[in-house]
């Protein structure tokens, strides 16, 4: 019969596309026998390779995504979204001008800062510090600050002398809470011997930790009115830090906080100054999900390859079933669900092992850790205290997506292949 005719005669064993029966020889395919032991080997890679494609690209993102929120809140928690300076004249308005951006719709609030270094030492040891000046109320709704507290009270931080010291820095140098501190700065009084640097020692009053070493190492705040006496800025502020409901939206607020300032400002906001940075994790993220696809396309590649020797191997089958009815479209069937097969639970499993190491990645590399005998995230170096993790819907499906895709993609040439063996040439010598 030839295979025009095939096609022509329905005959009694046509069957439904995606049929049981079509299932039933496309898994028994799945199932390896000594005999085809080069296939099966093929088949087993090509499904590891998928499920750790899927897994490395959801752990990679969610980490990467981990970084970004956790830096972006941490950096923004400490130094507001728009940073507003005088121009021309001191800001000694610092209050009014507060006052006025504060109402501005879209504003969470507004503080006056007095900032500036200084050698900050104990009996034990030294470092360098940024100190600054800022009122009480405004310290306890300073999202990194007042959520933090680890030893010590804010309250009645306007009325002493006491210093709030980051956590890490008070460790670096061997401080507790009623230990003396004592910041060294320059631009003392002036002397016949020259300018001699200013110094001073505050007690201190508590102690903070935002998770991010760079803050948590060198920050120091006084009250404001000890900041401006210790600087030498009476009656005036460095800086006004505006805090905002909608931190990605900012041209929009800038707008409208312009008209309330009523004085020539300079304004920047939190993209000027931190844009190299972001824009650094965006396209290292982007690299890394780029990389990490090729497991998924060499993965795809293999099944391909499988295939193609599983039709070579099957061609005595193929034509038998061709004879006794099945189509072309039937055949093509039977062995795009081989491939996808391989693909759609590859992916089933890696899903579930990326969103499980995800969701436990900090635990995960404590383990490491005690395990190994090493720290494999030092804070020092990734500015966090620990290796965060933030699993965004979107990154995974898109993930899902992209690897059922390829897996769907690779399997049609082999299947095409299959569908169009000639049953005649096939059994010709049989």
């Amino acid at each position: 019969m030839t295979d025009a005719a095939l096609e022509a005669s329905p005959g009694p064993s046509a069957t439904r596309p995606f049929s049981a029966f079509e299932w039933m020889i496309a898994l028994r395919y799945l199932r390896a026998r000594r005999s085809h032991g080069s296939i099966s080997v093929i088949a087993g890679f090509s499904f590891a390779g998928i499920v750790l494609g899927v897994w490395a690209l959801i752990v990679v993102m969610s980490v990467m995504n981990g970084f970004r929120h956790d830096l972006l809140d941490k950096i923004i928690g400490l130094n507001g979204h728009i940073f507003l300076q005088g121009v021309d004249t001191p800001l000694t308005d610092y209050a009014a001008v507060t006052d006025r951006v504060s109402k501005v719709a879209g504003v969470s609030f507004a503080l006056p800062l007095v900032e500036g270094h200084a050698l900050a030492s104990s009996p034990y040891s030294s470092s360098f510090a940024l100190v600054r000046g800022i009122r009480e109320a405004d310290l306890k709704r300073l999202p990194g600050v007042g959520a933090n507290i680890r030893q010590g009270t804010l309250n009645g931080f306007d009325d002493g002398q006491g210093a709030v010291v980051g956590a890490r820095l008070a460790e670096n140098l061997s401080l507790r809470i009623g230990d003396k501190i004592t910041l060294l700065a320059p631009g003392g009084a002036q002397t016949p011997f020259g300018v001699t640097p200013r110094r001073k020692s505050y007690t201190v009053a508590a102690t903070f930790q935002v998770g991010m070493s760079t803050f948590d190492g060198a920050f120091i705040f006084l009250p404001l009115g000890e900041a401006q006496s210790y600087f030498n800025q009476d009656g005036q502020a460095n800086v006004i830090e505006v805090y905002v409901d909608d931190p990605d939206h900012m041209d929009g607020m800038r707008a409208r906080i312009e008209p309330a300032l009523q004085r020539p400002m300079m304004e920047v906001d939190w993209r000027d100054r931190d844009k190299t940075f972001f824009d650094a994790l965006t396209v290292e993220r982007n690299v890394m999900f780029s990389i990490l696809t090729l497991i998924v396309l060499v993965a795809a590649l293999n099944i391909i390859s499988g295939l193609i020797m599983l039709v070579q191997d099957k061609s005595h089958d193929i034509a038998v079933l061709r004879t006794m009815g099945a189509t072309k479209g039937a055949v093509m069937r039977i062995f795009l669900i081989t491939g996808a097969m391989i693909g759609i639970v590859g992916t089933a499993f890696g899903l579930i092992l990326g969103l499980l190491t995800a969701y436990n990645v900090e635990a995960i590399r404590q383990g490491l850790n005690h395990l190994l005998g090493a720290n494999l995230f030092p804070s020092e170096l990734y500015f966090l205290s620990q290796l965060p993790s933030k699993v965004e819907s979107g990154d995974v499906i898109a993930v899902v997506l992209m690897t059922l895709f390829l897996s769907l993609a690779a399997t049609i040439y082999p299947s095409w292949r299959a569908a169009r063996l000639d049953p005649v040439e096939a059994l010709r010598y049989e």
